[in-house]
């Protein structure tokens, strides 16, 4: 006999039609009455699980970063290389796009709720560091070659175009009000092509064969 699925509870419920709200509309323009009537249920029993619209943004917050955090490393016991970088954008920007009424309206989020603000800061730190050790690595592999000044400054610079990449792409969509999903391929080809440079050998040649399909 087949085992039935768990019953979603009604917070797990109210956190993943928020979800699904925000993304599509934008936080700013959904409100907690909103939710409540998207899923056929008072108001009063959504406060019951969350105060405010504040709780449920933290909690997806903290549910995204949860995901991301542990893609933030770079491999140890083997060299490091470009596929490394690739692979770790792909992924991240999957969570973003899971995620994305966080990066739609980062700016006036993190400036309304200071606590995820510091930590979608400390975040960006996080994956900066990522990105230096994942270039040390390559460099000491003698796949890269860069001064630690231009390590520093290409980390912030992967960092600052991937995090803004999806937002770049949808304001250039000639039809604005679709939402399509975004081509993780074409970003992470985008922000390594920063990267490129500084490349050597068969690392190098790799990225222009990934690259290929999005030139």
């Amino acid at each position: 006999m087949a085992e039935r699925k768990r019953p979603r509870r009604t917070r797990e419920r109210i956190l993943e039609t928020s979800l699904d709200l925000f993304n599509r509309f934008g936080e700013p323009n959904i409100t907690t009455a909103d939710i409540a009537d998207e899923m056929n249920i008072s108001p009063g029993n959504l406060y019951y699980h969350f105060r405010n619209k504040d709780e449920i943004i933290g909690e997806l917050y903290a549910a995204f970063e949860a995901r991301v955090l542990p893609l933030l490393i770079a491999p140890e016991g083997r060299p490091a290389h470009v596929e490394d970088l690739w692979l770790l954008l792909h992924l991240v920007q999957e969570e973003m796009w899971a995620a994305r009424f966080l990066y739609r309206d980062l700016d006036e989020l993190a400036s309304r709720n200071r606590r995820i603000g510091a930590r979608f800061g400390e975040l960006l730190r996080r994956g900066v560091d990522t990105v230096v050790a994942l270039s040390r690595g390559m460099i000491a592999a003698g796949r890269m070659r860069a001064s630690e000044r231009e390590v520093a400054a290409l980390a912030q610079n992967v960092v600052l175009v991937a995090t803004y990449w999806q937002s770049f792409q949808r304001l250039g969509r000639a039809n604005r009000t679709k939402d399509d999903e975004v081509d993780f391929g074409r970003g992470a080809y985008q922000v390594l092509s920063m990267i490129a440079p500084y490349l050597v050998g068969s690392d190098r040649k790799l990225l222009d064969r990934l690259g290929a399909d999005y030139l």
